[in-house]
């Protein structure tokens, strides 16, 4: 072998910097459970009585506690770094191990395009917005801006884009053309999506994880965050989420509003013949309502309000709070009816908006109330006189009664701005309010010079922290609204953890075994590429930052699998030369040199189809992807140099490794199975496979949440709950609608999947308490806090628009795959007749996958989900089948060198049958570790590993019975050798 010492010296590298890299997380891993023995001590000696979750709760805050004060001490001696830079260079764990948040966000522009117009209210615009926000959801092909314009145009064909958009001094002219005006809005779109994505950035460092993940597709306008450990999901919600849109505003007060004849007096008249069946529009023409549109609470406008009547000073004069009124939780979608009314906007002032402020709880009865502000806008505008951008900086500080508050400075033109505010406003309020809603309200007592000014309430030192942070980072032009959402409790991560490892172990020590008893000594060659390529990858993945999910180590076991098919091939050629009759060390170069261009094939296919489920996987499958792909990559570089390295080091010593045992030298050897005889029963069997995987489409699928939107919640309980006991009480609860109930391990642990309310993305909580309602009978004593808290173990949102998107991704990965490969085999073999023999295998195995997946969906004592998971199985199978099927072509291309169209069949029969020790080989190994990641990785890979696993059986049967048979039947009359053959052994051009 040339360049072995290059060779060594990668290998060396390698494996130094993988042993240097993982010992960081060895060396964090002791010092944290050093740290939890100090805590559990502590907690014994403080809190004797303490026991099971409280005490865990204990321990778990007074690590935390520890871990915090000691970020800077020095706990690797050997290079000097802290605590904090070990834990920063450790092995990233998802948060699918180690319980945290994950969301995906999706950039809206709709104010973007508003901020960007000449008139935010224009109604021409309004519509087309409105519009291209509903058909979003179902063309995810264009990007929103393009669909904006598209519809603009369709609705007002007359009209100009320019005429909406071009201003004074702006970029956009009005003898702009629509395609320019369209570029131009999409060049400012992508600067504000990215300025979003680093706002973002700012605010997550701020967060206080410590190792958050946060990624970007600008062409799609999403963002990916990953918080692992945060347990908070209603902070981060609030944190992510704020366009942090900070306003100062004028008020209206009861005086001006609620006289006689006043605008709240001509505003409840109006609703009071709205409910009695008459509605007037803006012209003052009455007009009859449809009786089933009225809404059937009767109580008056203002009777709903809660109005605050003023209270006196010293001398009698009325005093006028800020807050117009109150109004209950229970009420505010009603107001929110009335106060869009256009006969209700008619009767207010025309700069008058309405906004809530923060929400307030009575303890003793659970009513939640929410104060209301009539805000004055700048005329023509729904802008304030004063915004975020005249603040320089905030900092979360205490107000003059020793509350939590956000203290802020002005910029220079701001200041200005704020005097002139106070000083025209004095004795009277200025709302402060932040993403409209109002936390702040102070009287003017004076004009206020030097630009300082003060944002109080009930907040808690924690919310002011956050609230100063995000006023800091900047506003977002281009908010971001969570549209998918995953939450898992570190319960579920431990378990993941656990059961994950477990499959390792067990997986990596079976195929330890199986080479020794199967390849003898020559086991050691592939066993020592296989710890080597382990090593490397977890290593790799290490140093490059990636982060390793219970995808990821579904990867790695898989990794483990298909890592020793390069020996396997290599192994079974060197054994086919020794039974030649050539000697130890012409059988061994011959074998390696034989085993390069199948080897070589059957790895770019599985790359191939790793690095498609990379391009257009989300979420977890990509930590799959990239483990994949990396343990790919590295097997070549183990399998093949390292495994020749270490063979050809134990040869000069003058010995030789064995390859055969009893075992092999009695199994698959001199086999010649007629297997084309039988290639018409096969076919038979395929067109049965083909009528039932078309049969599946109509039969149906359990979709996962993924790809129908919704929310899907893995609740714990006490005791053993049967899916029956809480079905009818969870449709009363979801509005009527059946959920999808699947027992998740054991019957004490239920995954509730419900499309109520899936399109809101702010009914997250509200979805949790119809859950919870739905589930009372069988949470004896439990609260909802309690519920909240523990019984809930992990929780996956997702909007329509992402589902559809992954959707239509999954689609076109498979389809993109299948492609990939015929292009490959046709490029690699130059004979269409392979291409087409792979494609109709491919094909086989998928419609095998989906048959099974939707006619015993509802029969295994386990979920079978279409989901990302499935589809990551699905082009795993589609390059597993095309390993098999390529070592079985190239062994046909080889022999067919000069082949005559009569020995078609003795060729492929030949090829099957002196390949059939790898194919099988392969496929145990495959198979044994599926099933081993089946059985002990836990719930969220069983789905996968199941899919796998039919894929590996039916992946071995297409490629002998389906994939090489068709060569037979395709061109009777040309020999397999009539197009250009590239010979393993050397380049040769064969004519028939």
């Amino acid at each position: 072998m040339k360049l072995k010492g290059l060779v060594w010296f990668f290998a060396i590298a390698l494996t130094l910097i993988s042993i240097w890299e993982l010992s960081y997380t060895w060396v964090v891993r002791s010092y944290e459970g050093k740290v939890k023995a100090q805590a559990e001590k502590i907690v014994k000696q403080q809190f004797p009585n303490a026991t099971g979750e409280e005490k865990e709760l204990l321990v778990k805050g007074r690590m935390q506690h520890i871990l915090d004060s000691t970020r800077d001490k020095k706990i690797y001696p050997i290079v000097g770094s802290t605590y904090q830079k070990c834990k920063e260079n450790e092995l990233n764990l998802g948060l699918d191990l180690q319980g945290g948040m994950s969301v995906t966000m999706d950039v809206s522009l709709e104010g973007l395009l508003k901020s960007l117009s000449n008139n935010p209210g224009d109604p021409a615009l309004l519509k087309a917005i409105q519009t291209a926000n509903a058909e979003k959801v179902n063309n995810t092909e264009l990007d929103y801006i393009s669909l904006f314009t598209r519809i603009f145009k369709q609705q007002n064909p007359t009209s100009t884009l320019s005429s909406l958009f071009a201003k004074s001094g702006g970029s956009i002219k009005t003898t702009d053309n629509d395609d320019k005006v369209t570029s131009e809005i999409r060049t400012i779109a992508k600067g504000a999506i990215n300025q979003t994505y680093k706002i973002l950035l700012k605010r997550i460092d701020k967060f206080g994880v410590a190792q958050p993940n946060i990624n970007l597709d600008e062409n799609k306008g999403i963002i990916n965050v990953e918080l692992a450990g945060v347990t908070d999901k209603e902070r981060v919600r609030k944190y992510l989420q704020s366009s942090a849109n900070l306003q100062f505003w004028e008020v209206y007060n009861l005086d001006e509003l609620g006289k006689t004849n006043g605008p709240l007096e001509n505003a409840d008249k109006a609703v009071t013949e709205y409910l009695s069946g008459v509605s007037v529009d803006t012209a003052g023409q009455k007009t009859a309502v449809d009786s089933q549109k009225i809404n059937a609470n009767k109580n008056a406008f203002v009777k709903i309000l809660n109005l605050i009547p003023p209270s006196q000073d010293k001398t009698g004069k009325p005093i006028y709070s800020a807050q117009l009124g109150r109004i209950a939780l229970k009420d505010t979608g009603t107001f929110n009816t009335y106060i869009n009314l256009p006969i209700v906007k008619s009767s207010l002032p025309a700069d008058c908006r309405f906004f809530y402020g923060v929400e307030e709880k009575i303890e003793k009865t659970g009513e939640r109330f929410y104060p209301f502000y009539a805000i004055r806008t700048v005329p023509g505008t729904d802008k304030a006189k004063l915004e975020g951008d005249g603040v320089e900086e905030a900092s979360q500080g205490f107000d003059e009664s020793g509350r939590p508050s956000i203290k802020m400075q002005m910029t220079n033109i701001g200041s200005k701005t704020w005097a002139r505010m106070t000083n025209d406003n004095v004795n009277r309020p200025i709302a402060i309010a932040l993403d409209n809603i109002v936390y702040s309200a102070p009287n003017v007592n004076g004009p206020i010079e030097g630009g300082n000014s003060e944002i109080s309430g009930n907040f808690t030192v924690e919310e002011a922290q956050d609230l100063a942070n995000i006023l800091k980072a900047g506003k977002l032009d281009a908010p971001a609204k969570i549209v998918a959402e995953q939450v898992v409790g570190p319960t579920l991560g431990k378990e993941a953890v656990t059961g994950g490892a477990k499959s390792f172990i067990i997986a990596f020590a079976v195929i330890f075994a199986l080479m020794l008893i199967y390849y003898n000594t020559g086991g050691w060659v592939a066993n020592i590429a296989l710890v080597l390529n382990v090593l490397f990858t977890v290593g790799v993945l290490t140093a490059m930052g990636f982060t390793l999910t219970s995808a990821g180590i579904a990867g790695l076991v898989l990794t483990i699998g298909m890592a020793v098919d390069t020996n396997v091939i290599i192994f079974e050629r060197i054994k086919e030369e020794l039974t030649k009759g050539k000697n130890y060390q012409q059988a061994v170069n011959d074998g390696y040199r034989r085993s390069l261009a199948p080897v070589i094939d059957a790895h770019v296919t599985s790359f191939l189809t790793a690095a498609i489920l990379f391009v257009f996987g989300l979420g977890p499958v990509l930590g799959f992807a990239t483990t994949q792909m990396l343990g790919i990559t590295l097997s070549l570089f183990c399998g093949i140099l390292v495994s020749r390295l270490i063979t050809d080091f134990w040869t000069n010593k003058q010995r030789h490794f064995n390859y055969f045992t009893g075992i092999s030298k009695k199994v698959f050897t001199h086999t010649a199975v007629n297997f084309i005889k039988y290639r018409k029963i096969a076919y038979g069997i395929s067109v049965v496979v083909l009528v039932l995987g078309i049969a599946s489409y109509f039969y149906g699928f359990h979709e996962g949440v993924e790809f129908k939107g919704g929310r899907s919640y893995t609740v714990k309980f006490a005791q053993a709950v049967k899916n029956d006991d809480v079905r009818d009480d969870l449709k009363n609860a979801f509005g009527g609608e059946f959920p999808v109930i699947k027992t998740v391990g054991d019957s004490k642990h239920l995954n509730i999947t419900t499309s109520f309310m899936k399109s809101d993305g702010a009914a997250d909580s509200l979805v949790q308490t119809k859950l919870y309602e739905g589930l009372k009978k069988v949470l004896p004593g439990v609260s909802y806090e309690q519920f909240a808290q523990n019984n809930i173990q992990s929780s996956q949102t997702v909007q329509p628009t992402i589902s559809e998107d992954l959707k239509k991704g999954a689609i076109k990965a498979t389809i993109f795959s299948i492609l990939i490969i015929f292009l490959y085999i046709f490029i690699r073999f130059r004979d269409w007749r392979y291409s087409v023999g792979t494609i109709v295998a491919l094909l086989h195995d998928v419609l095998v996958t989906l048959a099974v997946f939707s006619f015993l969906k509802d029969i295994v004592p386990f979920p079978l989900e279409i989901d990302q998971h499935f589809i990551a199985a699905v082009l795993t199978v589609i390059g597993f089948s095309m390993n098999d099927t390529v070592i079985v072509f190239d062994r046909v291309r080889e022999y067919s060198k000069g082949s005559k169209a009569s020995d078609k069949g003795n060729i492929i029969n030949r090829a099957i049958n002196d390949t059939l020790s790898r194919t099988i080989m392969t496929s145990l190994t495959v198979f044994l570790t599926l099933l081993i990641l089946f059985i002990f990785g836990g719930e969220v890979t069983r789905g996968f590993a199941f899919a796998m696993l039919i894929g590996v059986v039916t992946g071995t049967y297409s490629s002998i019975f389906v994939a090489a048979p068709i060569l037979v039947d395709f061109a009777k009359d040309k020999p397999l050798g009539e197009a250009e053959i590239i010979s393993s052994d050397k380049t040769a051009t064969a004519k028939a």
